[in-house]
């Protein structure tokens, strides 16, 4: 397939699902100058609570930090002490009430943030083009990890087919899941807002020769 020059060129995601801080910051310093956005995830905001996003915004003032805690309801209260600490972006469950959708989206337009949807393995378009109408500007496509890792699980056609229909609908796409290098020339063609890489990274013997070859292999696959 040609390269489509015409697409935006993803971002590239360390994900920092660590149990405690300086595991967090070993691999994120070493490769933050080829990461754009930073996710404190579910885990480590766990082990850590909003502490790690408040030290990472501090140590990187300008770059983007997801909070990644799956917000299931108190949206108002839960993305609210997020974008506090010092968050860009909050992640909400798919199985969140449109109410709940609603109340993060309010409190990420006042801090000038925005919201993900954590998507399963299945979703309703119709249930997609209402989190749109509400505000909600990203949605994340992954491979469960526990599936992954019983080696159940591939990326397939049908993957591409949801991530155009999500970017036809206005979302930017994430896609995760352990992803590497050698899966992104998959993706060509296709609108990926964003690429995630956790292990690939944090658990590499060089996170900043992995982050690297990431984001070489994005420039090869998307153009500019």
């Amino acid at each position: 397939m040609a390269a489509d020059k015409t697409l935006e060129r993803p971002q590239l995601q360390i994900a920092l699902d660590t149990f405690d801080m300086p595991s967090a910051l070993r691999p994120l310093n070493a490769s933050i100058s080829q990461v754009d956005v930073i996710e404190c995830g579910t885990v480590l905001i766990i082990a850590e609570g909003l502490r790690a996003v408040r030290e990472i915004r501090a140590l990187y003032p300008n770059k983007t930090i997801l909070a990644d805690v799956r917000i299931a309801e108190a949206g108002a209260v839960i993305s609210r002490a997020c974008f506090e600490a010092g968050a860009s972006w909050v992640s909400v469950v798919a199985g969140a009430s449109m109410t709940t959708v609603e109340q993060v989206v309010k409190v990420a337009q006042e801090f000038g943030g925005e919201v993900q949807i954590e998507l399963g393995e299945t979703y309703d378009p119709e249930q997609a083009r209402e989190w749109r109408r509400l505000g909600a500007t990203q949605v994340i496509v992954h491979r469960s990890r526990d599936a992954e890792a019983a080696g159940k699980l591939t990326w397939g056609e049908d993957d591409k087919d949801r991530i155009r229909q999500l970017h036809q609908m206005g979302f930017k796409v994430t896609v995760t899941g352990g992803v590497t290098a050698k899966d992104l020339p998959f993706f060509q063609g296709v609108p990926v807002g964003v690429v995630i890489s956790g292990r690939g990274i944090v658990k590499a013997d060089d996170p900043l020769a992995a982050a690297t070859e990431l984001r070489e292999t994005i420039g090869r696959v998307w153009p500019q």
